[in-house]
């Protein structure tokens, strides 16, 4: 009995360290910005910064990469209204925010989401 408590507690064990290969994207949404990580497939190393507004204003996606943590990249989409722009792969997305930008204002974000 000994044995078989401690095989299914090995397999528990590895069962929740092993990370699944399949990711669950994480959003960000702020007034006329939507972003969201893992993006393009479910591919933990993009982003991508969708323009839900009409008010002429470009939206933006701040993030950060576990391989550069101490620098924040931003992901412009000057695209227009109901364009998505996506981010080159890289190391995965640590933290992010969608950021509608204000000219002359504060900037309208969401807070940072971790996927």
């Amino acid at each position: 009995m000994t044995r078989t408590k401690f095989i299914a507690a090995a397999l528990l064990t590895v069962s929740l360290a092993v990370p699944t290969a399949t990711a669950v994207a994480a959003d960000a949404v702020a007034k006329g910005a939507h972003a969201w990580s893992p993006a393009d497939g479910g591919d933990s190393g993009k982003i991508a910064v969708k323009d839900n507004s009409s008010d002429g204003d470009p939206v933006k996606a701040e993030y950060y990469r576990v391989d550069s943590s101490e620098t924040k990249r931003t992901l412009w989409n000057h695209s227009g209204p109901g364009t998505t722009v996506y981010s080159g792969d890289g190391s995965r997305i640590h933290k992010f925010k969608a950021c509608d930008e204000n000219y002359g204002s504060p900037d309208d974000c969401s807070g940072w989401v971790i996927p």
